[in-house]
């Protein structure tokens, strides 16, 4: 078995914290969809402001939302620009065809771009 990345939503800028909250990160509904991200379900954020990297779980938010809440409201600030990421495990035959979902948002969270990922060996110089 290989951990894959299931999906990614790139560059979703934090638009709330808040601490007396318990914890998840509250992301708008339609940009949950299109990555194929559940409700209760495992989230890995990346804080591209401040390289801090936390784990919590995803749930729905309103239109644009993506708001980090109790512990996890400590490690980000408000405009803060954020990696959402999930990952599932596969059977190595299936690992090597995999397709993870990445959707591309804008500086509102408004999906830009959607895509399904080709593994690729190819590194841009």
């Amino acid at each position: 078995m290989r951990t894959m990345l299931k999906s990614k939503i790139h560059r979703a800028r934090v638009t709330g914290v808040h601490l007396d909250y318990e914890g998840s990160i509250a992301i708008d509904r339609e940009l949950l969809a299109e990555a194929d991200i559940l409700p209760h379900e495992q989230v890995h954020i990346l804080n591209l402001n401040n390289g801090q990297r936390f784990t919590t779980y995803a749930i729905e938010g309103e239109k644009g939302q993506v708001d980090l809440r109790g512990a996890a409201a400590r490690l980000a600030q408000k405009g803060d620009i954020v990696i959402i990421l999930t990952y599932c495990q596969l059977p190595d035959e299936e690992a090597h065809s995999y397709e993870p979902r990445v959707v591309y948002v804008d500086e509102q969270n408004r999906i830009k771009d959607k895509v399904r990922q080709l593994l690729s060996m190819e590194v841009d110089e």
